[in-house]
């Protein structure tokens, strides 16, 4: 990991961007944080896009640093500047045509789509995991927040370092990731838009009943893909405060 910037927010919160080889991520930490008082983790999922999502990213960071939590996110593959993976952009491409021509997206170029960035980007977050808690200054118990709901499916139910999970559900979900989802036992916060237009609800609430946690809970909000209201937000705050403090 080497870092490339840094800001100090208006909040408190240090910014700093960095690369993890040739992965750009950034980590927020808050003005309490120290070698002495390490903060707790929070990985934030995305879509991909770094610089297209940052500003919902670093809105999301700050609500965690005013709870005492660091926050760190990394590029997807395929997105931003990184090489694209030729399988996914047909897939993608594939998939297009389907909803342009008002057909079922098939659970084949879902597979096509997804898997492929999942199995790149897991072992991807896990030496990001690393590194981040190689720094004085961050420190354990260790959450995941965001999506792609595949990707952060399959992080958790590998990697044992992460205590508890806010899944946003949204996005096509292989049917291999189902089987996972059922070896999934942390503490889980699932966020559902119940008219995202992009998404199968009922996928979602199967999805939702696979998942082996004994603790977990759906939360759903009337409303789109982007509708999330802030209280949804508040919700996901109190689920970690209680879990990573």
């Amino acid at each position: 990991m080497r870092f490339t910037s840094e800001q100090r927010l208006d909040d408190g919160v240090l910014e700093r961007e960095f690369t993890l080889g040739e992965i750009p991520g950034v980590l927020w930490t808050p003005g309490s944080a120290s070698s002495s008082a390490p903060a707790p983790l929070i990985l934030l999922g995305h879509p991909g896009g770094l610089r297209r999502m940052y500003p919902r990213l670093v809105a999301r960071a700050r609500r965690s640093a005013a709870d005492g939590f660091a926050t760190a996110t990394i590029e997807g593959p395929g997105s931003g500047d990184r090489p694209r993976i030729a399988a996914a952009e047909q897939a993608r491409a594939d998939l297009r045509r389907a909803v342009d021509a008002g057909e079922r997206v098939d659970d084949e170029i879902v597979g096509r789509l997804v898997l492929p960035l999942v199995d790149q980007a897991v072992p991807e977050w896990r030496t990001a995991l690393d590194a981040l808690l190689a720094l004085p200054e961050i420190g354990g118990p260790v959450g995941y927040s965001g999506g792609v709901i595949a990707t952060g499916i399959r992080l958790v139910m590998v990697e044992p370092r992460i205590s508890a999970a806010v899944l946003f559900a949204g996005s096509f979900v292989p049917r291999t990731i189902f089987e996972e989802a059922r070896q999934v036992t942390i503490p889980l916060h699932v966020l559902l838009q119940w008219d995202d237009e992009g998404n199968d609800r009922q996928q979602a609430l199967d999805l939702f009943d696979a998942f082996g946690s004994k603790e977990k809970t759906l939360h759903a909000n009337t409303g789109g893909h982007t509708g999330v209201p802030q209280f949804a937000g508040e919700a996901a705050a109190w689920f970690f405060a209680r879990h990573l403090k």
